[in-house]
């Protein structure tokens, strides 16, 4: 049977968690000081549209890259990961990227909204691009006899 120590864990480690859920409630009173009713209707909409549509469509995504690589783990990670920071940029900057919001953000950031479409999709173009040279070093390093 454990001990009580290693179930609970480290003191450092329950004075970390403590601190960040005290931080969580800060941030979360000082949030809903606004209009409430919106923020959870946000809150709640955008989990349902998460876990309803966005997780099935990554998922069957996902299954598909499996299939088309032949289960080859290698070649499904180099397309896992630039995959998955470009759809992160993708959803934090959705509003910019489809200019959606340029007046909006101009007249409040004194910046102007274009070129964020074209940009994420360079950045987008040099994660795969990073990642294609990645797996071609690595696979070239596999091969026996390579660089004799």
């Amino acid at each position: 049977m454990p001990d009580r120590r290693s179930r609970l864990g480290s003191p450092f480690h329950l004075l970390v968690l403590l601190c960040s859920f005290a931080l969580c409630a800060y941030a979360g009173v000082r949030l809903l000081d606004g209009d409430r009713l919106m923020i959870t209707v946000w809150f709640v909409g955008a989990a349902l549209i998460h876990d309803l549509v966005l997780l099935p469509l990554y998922a069957a995504a996902d299954r598909a890259l499996i299939t088309a690589t032949a289960g080859r783990t290698a070649w499904v990670n180099h397309i896992r990961v630039p995959a998955a920071l470009s759809g992160l940029l993708l959803l934090v900057w959705f509003p910019l990227i489809t200019g959606r919001v340029s007046e909006r953000y101009a007249s409040v950031s004194a910046l102007s909204a274009d070129g964020f479409a074209a940009r994420w999709l360079l950045i987008t173009a040099a994660l795969f691009a990073g990642s294609a040279v990645l797996f071609a070093v690595r696979v070239g390093r596999r091969r026996p006899g390579a660089g004799e």
